[in-house]
């Protein structure tokens, strides 16, 4: 089965331990932590913008920027699709997960 997620995180790896000349994830390695969060910050503010504006395709590319860089981040920090998997697997077996919000008595 194609695992579409898995073969740009393997990318991803690739470009991380053998540097190619004019590539961005390599660029983005060599400017280290800090720009790739700027970036993933950055496009998480286009994706809420183009949700906003209703625009699937729109909505639709900047989500896969942001899965880009999430996943750059990722391999920056050592964190596997299996680490997050596990984790989405996890979760999934709660139930009644709602948090309660904090009420503040305002008479008081």
């Amino acid at each position: 089965m194609h695992d579409t997620f898995q073969e740009l995180y393997n990318t991803v790896i690739s470009r991380k331990n053998a540097k190619e000349e004019g590539s961005y994830t390599c660029y983005l390695f060599d400017k280290g932590l800090d720009k790739i969060l700027k970036k993933v910050g950055e496009e998480c503010s286009e994706t809420i913008i183009a949700a906003k504006n209703g625009i699937k395709e729109d909505t639709i590319n900047e989500i896969s920027d942001l899965f880009y860089h999430l996943m750059v981040m990722m391999v920056n920090e050592g964190i596997s699709l299996d680490d997050v998997k596990a984790e989405l697997d996890k979760r999934s077996q709660k139930t009644g997960n709602l948090k309660k919000f904090h009420q503040v008595d305002h008479n008081t």
